[in-house]
């Protein structure tokens, strides 16, 4: 399992659209070998089909798909947007962090997410990813890996 790894975070990331954005997030599980490009076209698919039902909290979305879209290994990316995106979620746009997850099974799905929702349940924690100006200031609030 990969979890906000070194080479899954972007800090710096431009987009100018919500399927960019998934796209940026998306491409660093790819680049890392625990998705298939398919999957990333899955995970914008879902977005176009569905709507914004994962940003689930002010600043946050979570995009993902479906197992058999081809996640090969569990993982968690993550990209902040030097722009706010706006995603269409009435109550938590814009959006500047996107966390694009790809499990294989449901119990690796709520593996991930509850580690996940460990991170982002502190305020503090939030107000950090979207100041830090390196990975190595996101060591303390990942547990110093």
């Amino acid at each position: 399992m990969k979890f906000l790894e070194r080479d899954l975070v972007d800090l710096n990331v431009d987009a100018d659209s919500p399927e960019h954005a998934i796209r940026a997030a998306g491409q660093l599980l790819a680049d890392a070998d625990a998705v298939s490009p398919a999957y990333i076209n899955a995970m914008i698919q879902s977005y176009r089909k569905n709507g914004p039902y994962f940003v689930l909290a002010p600043h946050l979305a979570i995009p993902h798909a479906r197992p058999e879209d081809g996640v090969k290994e569990a993982a968690i990316s993550m990209i902040r947007l030097e722009k706010p995106v706006v995603f269409g979620h009435s109550a938590h746009d814009p959006v500047r962090l996107v966390f694009a997850l790809g499990a294989s099974t449901s119990d690796e799905h709520l593996m991930l997410l509850k580690r996940l929702m460990q991170l982002l349940s502190r305020k503090e924690h939030i107000d950090m990813l979207l100041k830090v100006q390196s990975y190595q200031d996101m060591l303390p609030i990942l547990g110093g890996k």
